[in-house]
């Protein structure tokens, strides 16, 4: 018996949300819809050009925010991540237990330094720019990884941001590893444009190959799929992806998502939203999809349920939503499922 369904392993960062103008994410020189790593002096000027403006803060991270998602469906999930001992890693820790997610953060004590954080700016148009502060989570390593919870779970997986991190990399690699000898499932996501451009290798590594175990399922957005096969054809992109991963994932924002698994070609429409911030789009995706096939549902079914959970998060602003919401969407689903 497994005893999670989804074992993750990510960087643990507190995301605190700013709605600004063009002109304003402009002015401070963050780069449209991509994520940039900053150091401290960096954070503390994007500080000044955001003070007065409306903020919302959270836990975060990319695979924090898909094992959360994944909780609050229904599924047990264990996330391994780093903090450090200030107030927003006690913040990050009891965010993670309140959703009812094992970590290895309630085994450990946090070492001293700065937990880290996202600055995500949000413009009229919902796109999110981010800024990420790593902090402690700089520092992630092997030692977050619990080796008897990982071969007690259904699936195994690895935020691509970790591919910026030497030592989170080798983490990642290291459950992988485990995980691929327990024949656990294995699941990425590409994550984001600046880790295919700049951390192609690490992404390379987490992705894998014959020898290493291929992936069981792959996420990525259409634009991350662009600049990783290298063409804006959609045909020539889904082609290039099935050698990557059993079951990929190519969501389209409006346009809905597809399921690429071999030749075979699943396009599920999306749900009509106004997008007010995207912000966690992709991570609610991957968490809603793999509460599903972890459930025993098909992909089609799995991909229905998670474009209408992604649909939900982005109509509002916030990279989570409320357990009611996610209560109704589960509604939703089996009404679906009977329909």
């Amino acid at each position: 018996m497994s005893h999670h369904d989804v074992y993750a392993i990510g960087n643990a960062l507190v995301d605190t949300e700013y709605e600004v103008t063009d002109a304003q994410l402009q002015a401070a020189g963050v780069a449209k819809r991509h994520m940039t790593l900053i150091d401290a002096p960096r954070r503390a000027e994007l500080l000044k050009h955001v003070h007065g403006c409306r903020s919302h803060r959270t836990g975060g991270g990319s695979a924090g925010n898909t094992i959360v998602a994944l909780a609050q469906l229904g599924g047990k999930g264990f996330y391994s991540c780093r903090v450090a001992d200030d107030e927003l890693g006690e913040f990050y820790t009891q965010d993670l237990v309140a959703h009812g997610v094992a970590t290895n953060l309630t085994h450990t004590k946090a070492p001293e330094g700065q937990t880290g954080v996202c600055l995500v700016m949000v413009t009229p148009d919902a796109e999110r720019s981010m800024s990420t502060f790593l902090g402690a989570t700089a520092e992630l390593d092997a030692s977050a990884l619990h080796p008897h919870d990982i071969a007690k779970s259904k699936v195994y997986y690895m935020e691509g941001y970790l591919a910026a991190s030497p030592t989170g990399l080798d983490a990642a690699i290291r459950g992988r590893a485990l995980a691929a000898q327990a024949g656990v499932k294995l699941a990425t996501t590409l994550s984001d444009m600046s880790m295919i451009n700049f951390c192609r290798a690490g992404l390379d590594a987490m992705v894998g190959n014959a020898s290493t175990g291929v992936l069981d399922y792959l996420f990525c957005n259409e634009e991350e799929a662009q600049v990783w096969c290298g063409t804006t054809d959609l045909s020539a992109m889904c082609q290039q992806l099935s050698q990557q991963a059993r079951v990929v994932c190519l969501t389209r924002s409006a346009k809905g998502s597809i399921v690429i698994e071999g030749e075979q070609r699943t396009e599920v429409a999306a749900t009509r939203v106004k997008a007010v911030d995207t912000n966690g789009a992709g991570d609610m995706y991957a968490g809603a999809f793999l509460y599903a096939v972890t459930r025993g549902h098909s992909t089609a079914q799995a991909a229905w349920l998670a474009n209408q959970c992604a649909g939900k998060v982005v109509s509002q602003v916030g990279n989570r939503l409320s357990q009611s919401d996610m209560d109704q969407l589960k509604v939703d689903f089996a009404q679906h499922l009977n329909a």
